[in-house]
């Protein structure tokens, strides 16, 4: 019985929180395929921890914790596949495209002042809820509120993203 309870519990953290720990997962690694395995790695640990753990809210936590530790230990394990060279691979329009966008999102995050960039981040990145990003953050909610939009307002302006569409 105790067992088919723990069970459901997991499923249920699963499925609720699954989506913003693979958006984690998904920084960490940098790749969907790489997130998903770290992911379901961390997963496993945290199920059979699940008992240990007596701190339901301390959950995200525990398994961002484990995803991190996994990831580095998988770090230190990988041989050096690519060795360096005098050419640089030729490089497609598309990849330069995609790979360009990322890179001036990240320096544009960077150049916001921390505490906006960290409630974006738990905003969009984890999917926390304005009441749970106050509570992490010892903020109010409005403070909540206005720090993402001014933050999301400095990104649209320094990546030059309209804030309305054109009209036809």
């Amino acid at each position: 019985m105790q067992t088919a309870r723990r069970e459901e519990e997991f499923r249920e953290y699963v499925r609720t929180r699954g989506p913003a720990l693979l958006r984690t997962a998904h920084q960490l690694t940098g790749h969907a395929c790489d997130a998903e395995d770290l992911l379901q790695n961390a997963l496993t640990k945290t199920y059979l921890a699940w008992d240990r753990i007596q701190d339901r809210g301390s959950l995200d936590g525990y398994v961002r914790r484990a995803m991190v530790n996994i990831n580095i230990s998988q770090w230190r394990r990988r041989k050096l596949d690519e060795y360096p060279s005098d050419e640089l691979p030729e490089i497609s329009p598309e990849a330069e495209t995609c790979g360009d966008a990322h890179v001036r999102l990240e320096q544009a995050l960077d150049r916001l002042p921390a505490r906006m960039r960290e409630a974006i981040r738990l905003r969009y990145y984890e999917d926390m809820t304005e009441p749970e990003i106050a509570r992490t953050l010892g903020i109010s909610v409005g403070t909540v509120k206005s720090t993402v939009s001014r933050g999301m307002a400095k990104l649209r302006l320094d990546l030059c993203i309209p804030t309305q569409p054109p009209p036809p």
